[in-house]
């Protein structure tokens, strides 16, 4: 954990702040790579994740763009209402489950509204290195739109391309910017779940490799089910049997019981209480394991994931 303090905030567009972090002890902050995130702890055990959006050879700050969300469940409305220059925040060490492929020949960004973050960070750095790649960003107005003048007088703005609904002639046409795949061209895609599931489709429907495609949720839309039933799961370290309850997750029976589970984001998004199964078919509910990951059944994420056999045996 680093405990860090905000040395400046701005509003970046509607709803949109962007908070500047610093170490408290002024030392250099722990090298990241474009699409990192960090987590950030706050108030009544919250931690929620934000992909730094500043330049990846920066040690002396970390910043973040956060949207405040009307159906925050505590997070994005502790920042805004709460967090001011000068705050103290903990916030975990950068990882990155959304880097940038090395080996790609040429790289297409897509953002949607505040998934320009760890978009621009790529940008940054493919452009420092000189490599072929162009970026669509995509926002219901100029007004919700950060970081925008940040991208019009960047080094790379001709590769910028500016997707606004009030402004209908300028609408990406997915389908079109996507028509040619090739093995080393690679996509990446943030933002809203309606809008990356338009992208990835528009993709696959060109012909595009799932392993050519990259994405990152910010968070969890709401996805149709069957009724949640209640199931048993048994630990083989121990052979401890513990029943799930159709209004509890796993990971909530064995924080109940005194088992310690990593967990971060809550929802399905970031793989950190990822967990193999031994025996028994999950239900996968989560965006983090690909579609292969989860046809494979032998792992899942306990924090939102339950059961299609009466038992899970999990390798805890």
């Amino acid at each position: 954990m680093i405990d860090v303090r905000v040395v400046s905030r701005h509003n970046e567009a509607l709803d949109i702040c962007s908070y500047e972090l610093v170490a408290v002890d002024d030392r250099p902050l722990p090298a990241f790579s474009a699409g990192a995130h960090i987590d950030v702890h706050l108030a009544d055990g919250l931690v929620r994740q934000y992909s730094l959006c500043n330049h990846p050879e920066e040690r002396h700050r970390y910043l973040i763009g956060v949207l405040k969300d009307p159906a925050s469940r505590g997070g994005s409305r502790h920042l805004h209402e709460q967090i001011e220059v000068g705050s103290r925040l903990r916030i975990s060490e950068p990882r990155n489950l959304f880097a940038l492929e090395p080996s790609a020949r040429r790289s297409l960004l897509f953002a949607g509204g505040i998934g320009i973050t760890p978009i621009l960070c790529m940008a940054e750095r493919l452009a420092q290195g000189g490599a072929d790649f162009e970026l669509h960003y995509c926002a219901r107005s100029q007004q919700r739109a950060d970081f925008v003048q940040r991208l019009r007088h960047s080094a790379f703005a001709e590769r910028v391309f500016l997707h606004f609904d009030e402004q209908p002639e300028s609408a990406l046409d997915a389908l079109q910017v996507l028509a040619a795949p090739q093995d080393d061209l690679h996509l990446y895609v943030c933002g809203p779940a309606g809008f990356m599931q338009h992208v990835l489709d528009s993709a696959r429907a060109q012909g595009w490799r799932d392993d050519c495609l990259h994405r990152e949720y910010f968070s969890a839309a709401p996805m149709a089910h069957s009724v949640d039933g209640s199931f048993t799961i048994k630990l083989a370290s121990s052979g401890q049997v513990l029943q799930v309850p159709a209004d509890r997750s796993v990971v909530q029976v064995l924080q109940e019981q005194g088992i310690e589970i990593a967990t971060s984001c809550e929802q399905g998004i970031c793989g950190t209480c990822l967990t193999r199964v031994l025996e028994g078919v999950p239900e996968h509910r989560d965006l983090y394991l690909s579609e292969d990951e989860q046809a494979s059944n032998d792992q899942f994420i306990p924090c939102c994931s339950r059961a299609k056999t009466p038992l899970l045996v999990l390798d805890l």
